[in-house]
């Protein structure tokens, strides 16, 4: 499955009803796995409960393959009579009918399937610039878990009040950036942390709310929850929560009226998942724009090549000198004159695949030599004494 391409929806379904295992967990056992899989985080890095394989699914497609099964898992426990996804893109139209501009794309779409890829692809992006877009990781809305909460309470009362979502998200907001502006000293990841919510605002209008206002705004179990989860992230921001943050979010958990053992698990969560995924968020990391690009291009390339990896080995197959340069590229450095030759015969195969065209763009063949590292994986082990077999 591919959450990038058309169609994956229906897929995801016909995916879901050989696993959907799921749907039949506690409420608290499903924000549990929403929390493991780093949905609430704002920061996906497994799908939730591993209804499916996380195979090579990029943080963005992992982002709406999690949200769609949360949207699955809430209609399952409702007694809605209209189709799951009939009740999923009139929600969506519902909340964003303020804003003429969000499907103006979508006119014409009238099949479900279709219209609600394309509500879920425009949903999470925030970074819109094309070029920002190809090359940098997308910043995954840290906020999202408010649709699910909001599309509980329009399939409870088949109705939602506007009002009743804007004072959520601000609640939350300024609970979270209280959270974040009360720091003496901010690192790169707090300022980035602070734009990221501030980017992600979507129904209120700049209505900063006090603590005591923010407090009485969260209703729900999940919702406390998911506030305290937030304000844990933040507050973890320099890679660890001291004696003064864990007793500014004690105090928030008694505040939201939270058992004493569940903060801690709140704490312990937050900690236990940063600690095993810190190399893997992109908010984390300090690099500078060469290596980010560097790492970024590398995994798109990467994912490039696995995807189209039966069909390309079948090119390179029938280019016998680019085959036995590719494999002498596995054992010694080649020559600029072997590199120049492998360069444009790569070019002349990836015309032939449409998948690929990035690298036929100007600019394109700087991403050359990561194709070059990726390539030989692909090739048979005889031709690389090296490779190991995992």
């Amino acid at each position: 499955m591919n959450p990038s391409a058309n169609g994956w929806i229906k897929k995801l379904l016909k995916e879901v009803d050989k696993n959907n295992s799921f749907l039949n967990l506690r409420e608290i056992e499903f924000y549990d796995a929403l929390r493991t899989s780093g949905f609430i985080y704002g920061s996906n890095v497994e799908v939730i409960a591993n209804t499916i394989k996380k195979n090579d699914l990029t943080e963005e497609e992992l982002c709406k393959i999690n949200l769609l099964l949360s949207f699955l898992y809430i209609y399952n426990s409702s007694n809605s009579k209209l189709p799951v996804l009939d009740t999923i893109v009139n929600f969506y139209k519902i909340i964003n009918e303020h804003k003429t501009s969000f499907f103006r794309d979508f006119l014409g779409d009238k099949n479900s399937n279709e219209l609600l890829e394309k509500i879920i692809d425009k949903r999470i992006q925030i970074d819109t610039n094309v070029i920002t877009k190809n090359f940098n990781y997308f910043i995954i809305n840290a906020l999202l878990y408010i649709d699910i909460l909001a599309y509980q309470e329009y399939l409870k009362n088949k109705s939602i009040s506007i009002n009743h979502i804007k004072n959520l998200e601000a609640s939350i907001a300024s609970i979270s950036l209280d959270t974040l502006n009360s720091k003496k000293i901010k690192n790169d990841y707090d300022e980035s942390l602070i734009k990221l919510f501030d980017s992600s605002l979507r129904y209120q209008d700049e209505k900063h709310l006090t603590y005591t206002e923010s407090i009485e705004n969260i209703r729900n179990t999940t919702e406390k929850y998911y506030v305290l989860d937030l304000a844990c992230m933040a507050t973890w921001s320099d890679r660890k929560i001291d004696k003064k943050e864990q007793l500014f979010l004690t105090q928030l958990g008694t505040d939201l009226n939270i058992d004493s053992e569940l903060i801690n698990k709140s704490i312990s969560a937050v900690n236990h998942f940063y600690t095993i995924h810190k190399n893997d968020i992109a908010l984390l990391s300090s690099k500078n724009i060469v290596h980010s690009f560097y790492d970024n291009s590398s995994k798109m390339v990467k994912k490039l090549i696995t995807r189209n990896s039966k069909r390309l080995y079948q090119e390179l197959k029938d280019s016998k000198e680019l085959m036995v340069l590719l494999s002498q590229s596995t054992l010694r450095d080649l020559t600029p004159s072997e590199q120049k030759k492998v360069q444009e015969q790569l070019l002349d195969i990836f015309k032939s695949i449409p998948s690929l065209a990035i690298f036929l763009l100007p600019g394109g063949a700087l991403l050359l030599p990561l194709v070059i590292k990726f390539i030989p994986k692909l090739l048979p082990s005889a031709f690389d004494d090296n490779r190991i077999e995992e």
